[in-house]
């Protein structure tokens, strides 16, 4: 056996944060801990050598200079660069130097210090999901047993090809999207679809990359690598949507330079009331936004994150947060709330005709066929029980004709029959396409086929209407008989048939010009102006066309109607959450900017409230990781 090795990234993508960040933040900490025991030894030489003040005043000013720099350097960025934190760095570096400018070493040393170490909780506390991410795309970086003529070979999964051949064995995970070509197995899609129980592949069936192998041997032709893997494509969405900015926290950012300034004023005016610098200093810290600044992105980052837990793909935290303002939605119906696909929904014998022996002819024939509809029928026989047929003829629009034996045998239209010369019965009323089935020349009876409603689709529409998304209607450029089928089937209220892409789009316009914030459910091209045009658009992701997840704000990475709910219930958790770390921040920092002005808190005692805001805050966001919704 042939071994290649690739490269192997593991231990680079286990870091968290790039070069610069590590040195950023090692050089903040490193400063830090030098200032601290500075400031120490400070403390000691007051306390134990009071005639040395004139060198404990000297190393007081040593510590302030050490985390100056990082604290100076941290405001003149913020100016290059605004932004809701860049006004917490800017207040401090103010507070810092008038704490020089009045010969108060210590609190200059102290301020930034406790500030600096408040940042690096919020850091630290932001890494979770950025390790969720990290986690997943170390799923990527797998080795694969590629099979060449020479056996097989060991690659890592980025020397992949789309064409490439690979060996799954038990325990195995799957290194790229590919179709399975031999074998069956029991595949572990927790990883992609947030899904516990695992699902049966066999030939034919698609496997994606991240997924595990539990049982089987596999032999899987691959399709998509890389960046284009369904696993390449959720690393993506979640580092967009990670940087993406919530709606509050622009709201907050387009105020901040008049806050400053509102501030700065608040201080100028403490200061010459009560000429106290102390005073002024203690205002200064005491406005620094630190819980503001976290109040929005700490609960959106970790909604996003039991999103991706629940195989729901966000593309933004807006997306997250509008998602709870909707009160209707719009789905489509081939593919989104139907399965995609005929199936048979009833066999129809004539009198004196075995219902198996109608299954057996028209399944045979189905697997004879070209044509889609007959296609349908192909799964009613499996592979050992096929009939040996021979002189097989497809006539287009009529159907198809074999023979078995010594008998003709057929499946299609009426016309097929009255060609043939057979007596058939009336056929019976039906939404979907029908189809007879001959043998000789007897007439067995006819079969009905259907694209039928999605598993528990009925129960999500449901649930929907329970959260208040009483207002649902299907669009669809189906047939309005068969649309008007499946709308009672589900329970759905209102149907917009035979449309095409653009009439979808004009009928949610409709929706929203008459007061209603719709949500848009579908999976196809037909569906991508449709999904941009709603308040919020949801691609099915398990098989939607990559137009539709380009075009939705959010994706469904299984195919299980009842993650709308999901969605729903998820999003009006995270949007209360954000109000009331709004709240929260606000609060707090009206109440210790009040405390200082009158003189109760001086500037070291607010930089310590300020940063506990900040923990109550993240504590508060932090509760969102308990959100769980299992499926039975």
């Amino acid at each position: 056996m042939t071994t290649v090795t690739g490269p192997d990234n593991t231990a680079a993508d286990s870091v968290l944060l790039s070069g610069s960040e590590q040195l950023s933040l090692a050089t903040r900490l490193t400063l830090s801990l030098l200032a601290a025991g500075c400031l120490i030894v400070a403390g000691v030489l007051q306390l134990f050598r009071p005639e040395q003040h004139e060198v404990a005043e000297l190393v007081a000013g040593v510590a302030a200079f050490l985390v100056a720099v990082p604290a100076l350097q941290a405001a003149w960025r913020s100016l290059r660069q605004p932004g809701l934190h860049g006004i917490v760095d800017q207040l401090i570096a103010l507070a810092l130097l008038g704490a020089w400018a009045s010969g108060n070493l210590v609190t200059a040393a102290l301020l930034p210090l406790i500030m600096t170490l408040g940042h690096i909780l919020e850091e630290r506390s932001l890494l979770g999901s950025q390790e969720a991410i990290r986690a997943l795309s170390r799923l990527t970086q797998t080795k694969a047993r590629r099979l060449v003529n020479e056996g097989i070979q060991e690659v890592s999964a980025q020397a992949l090809r789309v064409g490439d051949r690979i060996e799954a064995r038990a325990g195995d995970l799957i290194p790229a999207d590919g179709i399975v070509e031999s074998g069956e197995s029991s595949v572990d899609i927790a990883s992609i679809t947030g899904e516990s129980v695992p699902v049966e592949v066999q030939p034919g069936s698609e496997v994606l990359n991240g997924t595990i192998n539990l049982d089987g041997h596999l032999v899987v032709r691959i399709t998509r690598v890389g960046a284009q893997t369904t696993l390449g494509r959720v690393v993506a969405l979640l580092r967009d949507a990670e940087q993406a900015k919530p709606p509050i926290t622009r709201l907050l950012e387009r105020y901040a330079n008049r806050y400053l300034v509102l501030i700065l004023l608040l201080a100028a005016g403490t200061w010459f009331v009560s000429g106290n610098t102390a005073v002024m200093l203690a205002v200064l810290v005491a406005s620094c936004p630190a819980a503001l600044v976290l109040a929005a992105p700490a609960t959106s980052i970790a909604g996003i994150s039991v999103a991706s837990r629940h195989g729901i793909l966000v593309k933004g935290a807006a997306f997250l947060e509008t998602l709870a303002t909707v009160d209707a939605v719009a789905f489509d119906k081939t593919g989104t709330v139907t399965i995609g696909q005929l199936r048979l929904v009833e066999a129809r014998p004539e009198a004196g005709v075995p219902l198996t022996e109608l299954i057996e002819v028209a399944g045979n024939l189905g697997a004879a066929s070209s044509h889609p509809v007959s296609r349908a029928l192909a799964h009613l026989v499996k592979d050992q029980d096929r009939l040996a047929l021979t002189d097989i003829q497809e006539t287009r629009g009529l159907g198809v004709v074999a023979r078995h034996g010594n008998e003709v045998i057929a499946l299609g239209r009426s016309a097929l029959f009255e060609q043939l010369g057979i007596a058939i019965s009336p056929p019976p009323s039906h939404d979907g396409p029908t189809a007879g089935v001959s043998r000789g020349e007897r007439f067995l009876g006819w079969v009905l086929l259907a694209d039928e409603p999605r598993p528990h689709a009925r129960e999500a529409v449901a649930d929907l209407a329970r959260l208040g998304l009483r207002r649902q209607i299907l669009i669809t450029g189906d047939r309005s008989a068969a649309a008007r089928r499946v709308a009672e089937l589900l329970d759905i209220g209102e149907v917009h048939a035979e449309l095409l892409p653009e009439q979808k789009m004009r009928t949610i316009f409709a929706e929203v010009a008459s007061g209603h914030r719709p949500l848009v459910v579908g999976d196809g091209i037909n569906d991508a102006l449709a999904l941009k045009a709603g308040a919020v658009g949801i691609a099915m992701g398990g098989q939607g066309t990559d137009v539709a997840l380009a075009s939705a704000d959010l994706v469904l990475m299984t195919n299980d109607l009842r993650r709308l709910g999901t969605c729903i219930r998820l999003s009006r958790r995270c949007r209360r959450t954000i109000y009331t770390n709004v709240t929260i921040g606000l609060v707090w920092t009206l109440a210790i900017v009040v405390c200082a002005v009158t003189g109760v808190l001086g500037a070291l005692a607010a930089a310590l409230l300020q940063n506990l805001s900040s923990l109550i805050v993240m504590f508060n966001a932090g509760r969102l990781l308990k959100f769980q919704e299992l499926l039975p």
